[in-house]
């Protein structure tokens, strides 16, 4: 793998408390990561990215950070952290964690110590910024007597980018666990850090803006993606590149606009990779799907690689989103995933095909069904445990321990589809093989072909052909 290892590998995105609990609370663990890297391996996975595992009261399952050098007992220890990044690498697989750098917890020391009250964002006269959580974006402190911002839930303040000491310390954050080993991070709402220093009003929304942005009820013209925030994200490229090998950074950029994801690439200076949800939220139809690509091909600098997944734990796995359950659909996604041009991400559970998973009114964990009860917003049915046997428990928990979300009943187990040479997890797993062996596949260009209705059909490199056909729901690879 070149140095640039990224543009070659193979994601896997987990999500710790859904992994592997080997404790036996009910919940996931690093040590569960540490003990399925073989099955990760076995897979041909090259990189996996960690869904928080700093310290975090769980407002909102870990991305409400109290302590970002440190990791939350529920999840294990520092030294767990560090076993983990270290058999991983013995396999040749790099471990990126998640950074939160838009907000912390209220019960972070920062929040809670007046000195550092100029390291989030205040308001005397809130303006009529909202939550991406529902109601108001601003929370009156009355021990100050003054209004805090917080884009999500109010236990979530913003931090105020503005701040030197808020960009230095975070550079400090980075080091810290760069100097462990970490090969990069995903970093959370990366095109909101930066808010306008005026706290101008926001605009409403238009009728061109995607039914995804228009969720939100305004514009956020003033929240979103301001100019500033570039500034920050080469200074962390810099930083990057002084470890060998390079440190990667993977925005999650929500934009349905590729003009504006091409920019937090900058020149080869700013994010190495960049989610693409215009794919995420596009309907499973070819020609939608191909005209994405396309213009995310044409918009992108030169030195840039796309980013594509087909789900992710905020995003309705695409197994149900998509393909209704059918396998031969989900076959046909897949194929796009492994074959395009860019780095693909798979999401824990994408490798078995597995749905949504149905989770009780009672058993509810996500603060998004109670902040926008009844709208179907709530992510728990993605973030359900993996099924890795049959056994009671799945596999996930020892026999008779009940897990933080109910496991489910509507999946094929790995162990099951392991001993299955026509299954789809030995399919996902020959796709990635090719890939890994065909360098057309990992390393050449894109290039569409002439395609009947009904079909997408493109050229990757000098001698490989994909065609995706949704007439009869086949994908084939020809060279």
């Amino acid at each position: 793998m070149s140095d640039r290892w990224w543009e070659r590998a193979v994601f896997y995105q987990v999500y710790p408390r859904s992994f592997q609990d080997t404790n036996g609370d009910g919940i996931g663990d690093l040590e569960g990561v540490r003990r399925r890297l073989d099955d990760l391996q076995w897979l041909g996975i090259d990189a996996i990215w960690l869904t928080p595992i700093t310290k975090s009261p769980d407002d909102d399952c870990g991305y409400d950070v109290s302590d970002f050098r440190d990791v939350h007992p529920e999840l294990g220890t520092l030294a767990d952290a560090d076993r983990l990044v270290a058999d991983a690498g013995t396999r040749g697989i790099r471990v990126l964690f998640d950074l939160v750098p838009n907000h912390t917890s209220d019960r972070h020391p920062w929040f809670t110590d007046p000195a550092h009250e100029d390291w989030f964002v205040w308001s005397d006269s809130p303006n009529n910024w909202l939550s991406v959580f529902g109601g108001s974006a601003w929370e009156f402190d009355p021990s100050r007597g003054r209004y805090y911002l917080h884009q999500y839930l109010p236990s979530q303040p913003d931090l105020n980018w503005w701040n030197p000491k808020v960009r230095a310390e975070f550079e400090d954050i980075l080091r810290f666990w760069f100097d462990r080993g970490v090969a990069g991070f995903r970093v959370d709402c990366a095109n909101r850090v930066v808010k306008d220093r005026e706290l101008r009003d926001n605009p409403p929304v238009t009728p061109d803006m995607h039914p995804a942005a228009q969720r939100l009820g305004q514009k956020p013209l003033y929240t979103t993606d301001r100019p500033e925030v570039h500034e920050i994200y080469r200074s962390w490229r810099r930083l990057c590149r002084e470890y060998s090998p390079e440190r990667v950074l993977v925005g999650e950029t929500w934009f349905f606009d590729v003009d504006r994801l091409a920019a937090y690439y900058g020149q080869d200076d700013q994010m190495q990779l960049n989610f693409n949800f215009l794919l995420t939220h596009s309907d499973f139809d070819l020609d939608v799907l191909r005209a994405v690509v396309e213009s995310s091909e044409t918009a992108l600098p030169r030195s840039a690689q796309p980013c594509w997944a087909l789900s992710n734990h905020d995003v309705s796995r695409f197994m149900t989103r998509w393909c209704g359950g059918d396998e031969r659909k989900a076959r046909v996604a897949m194929t796009m995933l492994l074959t395009l041009r860019g780095t693909p991400f798979l999401y824990q559970g994408d490798e078995l095909a597995l749905a949504d998973q149905p989770v009780p009114p009672d058993r509810l964990q996500d603060p998004l069904d109670r902040r926008l009860p009844g709208q179907g917003r709530g992510r728990d049915p993605e973030r359900t445990p993996m099924p890795w046997s049959d056994a009671r428990g799945a596999g996930f928990t020892a026999p008779g321990v009940e897990p933080w979300l109910p496991i489910g009943s509507d999946w094929c187990s790995v162990e099951a589809q392991r001993a299955d040479p026509g299954s789809f997890l030995n399919f996902t797993r020959d796709l990635i093989a090719q890939r890994r062996t065909n360098h057309d596949l990992s390393a050449g260009s894109y290039r569409p072909l002439d395609s009947p209705p009904g079909t997408w059909r493109y050229r990757r490199g000098e001698r490989t052909v994909v065609t995706l056909d949704c007439r009869s729901w086949e994908a084939r690879i020809e060279r």
